[in-house]
């Protein structure tokens, strides 16, 4: 009996940390042109703002949804040309890190992988309102995650896994 549970204790050393994609979805989407179609006949000069959030929720034992949200605001002069939103989520199964790689994988790592899914899915969205392609330059999630660990150690916040 004690062999067992030292060979079960031992294997699972072995196994060590583990990490598993179980599923990528988009939780929600939006697309808003509310100046259409009188946009379209205007010389395009647009400008671009994005905004960029993630949030976290531990599921079931070893399972958690990380939300990528990418909300872009286009506008040609002083109008809004559009408005697209996409919620990109994914479900990822993480075990055996410790409290600061955990936060590390939700927070920068799970991000990273689900932003190519929601960047070409905030591209379709764009073009099927009928304006030109938006292509979002990449996004360095490691180092957007260590300025709001800074953020939060100056404010004196807890980090959250």
């Amino acid at each position: 009996m004690t062999d067992q549970a030292t060979n079960s204790a031992a294997n699972e050393e072995a196994e060590g940390p583990q990490f598993s994609l179980q599923r990528i979805y988009v939780r929600d989407l939006s697309f808003e042109a509310p100046k259409s179609p009188a946009i379209f006949r205007q010389q395009w000069e647009p400008s671009v703002s994005l905004d960029l959030n993630t949030r976290q929720k531990a599921l079931d034992s070893d399972f958690h949804e990380v939300v990528l949200t990418l909300s872009v605001t286009v506008k040609n002069g002083e109008e809004v040309a559009f408005i697209a939103e996409v919620q990109q989520a994914g479900i990822f199964m993480i075990k055996g890190l410790d409290a600061a790689a955990m936060s590390h994988t939700l927070g920068a790592f799970c991000p990273n992988i689900l932003f190519p899914y929601a960047r070409e899915t905030l591209d379709s969205l764009v073009t099927r309102g009928s304006f030109p392609a938006l292509m979002l330059a990449p996004v360095n999630f490691d180092a957007l995650y260590a300025q709001e660990l800074q953020r939060m150690q100056e404010a004196g916040e807890a980090p959250q896994a």
